[in-house]
């Protein structure tokens, strides 16, 4: 599947879902599809930051790198069910996405959905601009990088490039938790992606993910095991401008990821029920 197919399929049916295969190996023996995932995983992260290093990345390039990763979980036995794109479909312009955040994957796999739609970038831990190979590429999309230690400066830093990022036609796509976890919790969960909404005037897509597929490692967060028994799950809200107060729209995306990982089976913390 090209990357022009994917997007023309996101622009009609408004959804994605994984074809059905019989992948008995790696649906029966995990190790295998952890195997099969990071060698084919490692391969295309390498492909693509030589391509960043010689070329602009950014568009269709970035968005076919994306791509290869969906197919990558694909062939380790990961299915999924990506909806909710009709209202932000007819929407023109840049939003904030405001995600919950389970893994790597997270990162590696909304591009090649979300350039479909209009340029976009992220908000990103400074740390992943230092990593070996995958920080070249996070380098070339343009990031906004924050310290995580300092929340006022942080605040400060996404409010202002955010807007002007925004003011130039990009979306931005914002994480607004500590760390990633399988396991929701809205406490730990801020509204700097609301705040930023708001102060560019711009509407908010709540977006609900669920992607343990890929693990968190023990050793090395970003490398944990895959579970090919885990379907994953992409939902987005409807864009909606930040009026009144910015709390309210916080409370709302925060009901709507509780509402979509409880369908699902995710794990949330009780103390937010």
């Amino acid at each position: 599947m090209t990357i022009d197919l994917f997007w023309h399929l996101l622009k009609s049916e408004f959804s994605y879902q994984s074809p059905r295969k019989r992948r008995f190996l790696v649906k029966r023996f995990h190790g295998w599809a952890t195997l099969i995932y990071y060698l084919r995983l490692f391969h295309i992260i390498l492909v693509e930051s030589l391509i960043a290093r010689k070329n602009p990345y950014e568009g269709k390039t970035w968005a076919k790198g994306s791509l290869d990763i969906l197919k990558i979980v694909e062939s380790a036995g990961g299915e999924f069910y990506i909806s909710g794109l009709k209202a932000l479909n007819r929407y023109q312009g840049p939003v904030v996405y405001v995600a919950n955040h389970m893994s790597l994957l997270d990162t590696l796999i909304l591009p090649c959905i979300l350039l479909a739609f209009g340029k976009v970038t992220f908000v990103v831990k400074e740390g992943l601009l230092r990593y070996p190979v995958l920080g070249i590429i996070i380098k070339a999309i343009h990031p906004i990088a924050v310290t995580r230690e300092n929340p006022r400066q942080d605040l400060k830093t996404v409010i202002n490039q955010g807007v002007t990022l925004i003011s130039r036609g990009c979306s931005i796509i914002i994480f607004p938790q500590a760390t990633r976890s399988a396991i929701f919790n809205a406490t730990a969960f801020n509204s700097l992606g609301v705040k930023l909404a708001q102060r560019a005037g711009v509407p908010v897509v709540p977006v609900a993910l669920k992607t343990d597929f890929q693990g968190n490692g023990k050793i090395i967060k970003d490398m944990g095991p895959v579970d090919p028994t885990k379907t994953l799950y992409i939902k987005f809200g409807n864009p909606e401008l930040v009026e009144g107060k910015a709390q309210d729209m916080h409370r709302r995306v925060i009901a709507f990821i509780l509402q979509n990982l409880g369908a699902w089976g995710a794990q949330v913390d009780s103390n937010v029920l």
